[in-house]
């Protein structure tokens, strides 16, 4: 009783696939069996089990549970949530030693997934490979675990209000805020969790729809914010923030419309942080400006670049004990006070905390960043056997230059004109680019010196690649 899974679904950071095409009921029992032998192994009996809104979930986490039975693990079965939900439940409950969720994250309707945590660390990677191999073997244990529903929405959601850290609830009673959940999973928790926050609240799309009828819910992109903006200017709103279709991502708009960028969140989380805990490491991943990084050691802290990709961040923050961590695509993660996992709700209400311990708004603290030309995130077809190699060719010219280079993340080289990036995406056959620079004549050659060493590699900036 093996099973081989498509070779397209086991990914870096998690477990990903087209229903019906590439993923299905199969899939899910044998990531049950596997996953539960691996925990067994390492003494664990129980796993926390919670999907997103997605069509196909319902019929994901019944096979999925099959499985961890089957192998002899009990499942805690939490229902219909955001990820970071789960994750809480992981975190917080000392009789359970693994999480899994079932979603299909910022990714269209027809695919779904899952994201796992393995005794409180992140699992990816190789983990993940491990899985495969289990499966493909047929090697899993035998047994007969149960499962119980448990309901822990509502200490969900007493956790995250503790996030306003007793802020004077008379301070923040005048603030006016809209929400967009983009029909995805986090609309039933953002409906509780607004009733019980200071302030005037309007929310729109919170009824969970797996077809997301509205807008594609990734507030990463410009295009799935224009509803949230529109809400802002039309009730003159301080500021809206956003979610993406597993809540694990957060977007934000000033209250004149303006995107504030992850790494422009990260830049407020610092300073206010930074006041709690001086000296902080905090860490950003290699696509975040030069002025976040500028921005923490300004206010006392230790600014650590590291790579991208949600998993890899939680494993530096344990590994360095940073209390704060963020990306560009809108993951941020607090282990001050909190899990140190990547929960765009609790990300929420701690913007609503630090906006009110420095005493400004939304749009002062958005106002006050310096203005920087970049471009958004450039991504582009390479072939998957190609992708690596063209960075490695890059990193051998440059060494032979006197060029500034970070290796962190592929190439990142800083100059007078700002900085650009040449990344290889560990999750599809695409090369990622960025650049960054005072000035659109700056911009220009940092942009030209891409294609430049892209030419040298036989290759030219082709046409976008999607997500």
């Amino acid at each position: 009783m093996s099973h081989r899974f498509h070779p397209t679904v086991l990914r870096e950071y998690d477990i990903r696939g087209i229903i019906g095409e590439t993923l299905g009921a199969a899939d899910a029992r044998a990531i049950g069996r596997a996953f539960a032998s691996l925990l067994r192994e390492a003494g664990g009996s129980r796993v926390a089990v919670g999907y997103d809104g997605r069509t196909s979930s319902p019929m994901l986490e019944e096979a999925l549970v099959d499985g961890l039975n089957a192998s002899g693990v009990d499942a805690v079965r939490i229902g219909m949530g955001p990820t970071p939900m789960l994750y809480y439940a992981e975190a917080s409950a000392e009789d359970v030693h693994g999480g899994i969720q079932i979603t299909g994250s910022h990714n269209p309707a027809n695919y779904n997934g899952f994201k796992l945590v393995f005794q409180g660390r992140p699992f990816f990677g190789r983990d993940i490979l491990v899985l495969g191999k289990i499966a493909e073997e047929g090697v899993w244990l035998d047994g007969s675990g149960g499962s119980e529903r448990r309901e822990v929405m509502s200490d969900y959601i007493d956790r995250l209000v503790e996030g306003m850290g007793g802020i004077d609830a008379g301070i923040l009673s005048g603030l006016r805020i809209g929400w967009d959940a983009g029909n995805g999973a986090a609309g039933p928790a953002l409906e509780l969790l607004t009733a019980r926050l200071p302030g005037e609240h309007h929310l729109l799309y919170t009824e969970v729809d797996g077809n997301f009828p509205n807008h594609h819910p990734d507030p990463t992109e410009e295009k799935n914010l224009a509803d949230l903006k529109a809400l802002v200017a039309d009730k003159s709103l301080d500021f809206g923030v956003a979610f993406d279709g597993d809540g694990d991502r957060i977007g934000a708009v000033d209250g004149k419309g303006r995107v504030i960028w992850g790494d422009q969140l990260l830049s407020i989380y610092a300073e206010d942080l930074l006041r709690m805990v001086p000296g902080a490491t905090i860490i950003a991943d290699v696509k975040a400006s030069r002025a976040l990084f500028d921005h923490i050691g300004q206010c006392g802290g230790e600014p650590l670049m590291w790579k991208t990709g949600h998993s890899l961040i939680k494993s530096k923050m344990k590994e360095t004990g940073a209390p704060l961590a963020g990306e560009m695509s809108g993951h941020v993660f607090f282990a001050h006070d909190y899990y140190g996992f990547d929960d765009a709700l609790y990300a929420a209400v701690r913007l609503i905390a630090a906006s009110a311990r420095l005493g400004k708004s939304v749009t002062e603290l958005r106002e006050a960043m310096p203005a920087m030309v970049n471009t958004p995130e450039l991504r582009f077809q390479v072939d998957e056997t190609r992708k690596f190699a063209v960075i490695d060719e890059v990193k051998q010219r440059l060494s032979d230059s006197d060029a500034e280079v970070d290796a962190t993340d592929g190439v990142r080289v800083t100059s007078g004109d700002g900085w650009w990036l040449l990344r290889a995406s560990n999750t599809q056959d695409v090369l990622v680019a960025r650049a960054e620079s005072d000035s659109q004549t700056g911009l220009d050659r940092l942009i030209a010196q891409i294609d430049a060493q892209l030419a040298a590699s036989g290759l030219e900036r082709g046409p976008q690649a999607s997500h």
